[in-house]
């Protein structure tokens, strides 16, 4: 199963709730993405430009896509960005196709 990388900031009123009533929201990401069969492998916050992250394992990009949409219509996230992680496998694979693109530069 594909890998995604998720990177979350919240509102300043979910950490002014978050500080009134402490809560670990692990379990809740682990239901999220357990109910489109995937595996939540990670759970942190951070110092920066991102208050945490999230590594989650999903079947596909749509059940992703579900979890992402449904956790940023909460409300509760200033921003939520997911990116798709490759293997080592997987880019090695694209780049053995590069050649097989024909790129052109623009103006070329």
């Amino acid at each position: 199963m594909p890998l995604y990388l998720s990177r979350f900031s919240y509102t300043p009123e979910t950490w002014a709730r978050l500080t009134s009533h402490p809560e670990d929201r692990t379990e809740a990401a682990r239901a999220y993405i357990e109910s489109v069969g995937g595996r939540l492998h990670g759970f942190w916050y951070a110092f920066g430009t991102h208050d945490g992250y999230n590594l989650w394992e999903a079947p596909d990009n749509v059940s992703m896509a579900a979890v992402a949409l449904a956790i940023s219509r909460g409300g509760a996230l200033r921003s939520f960005e997911t990116t798709v992680l490759l293997t080592v496998g997987e880019t090695l694979e694209a780049l053995n196709k590069v050649g097989q693109v024909g790129y052109r530069a623009p103006g070329a």
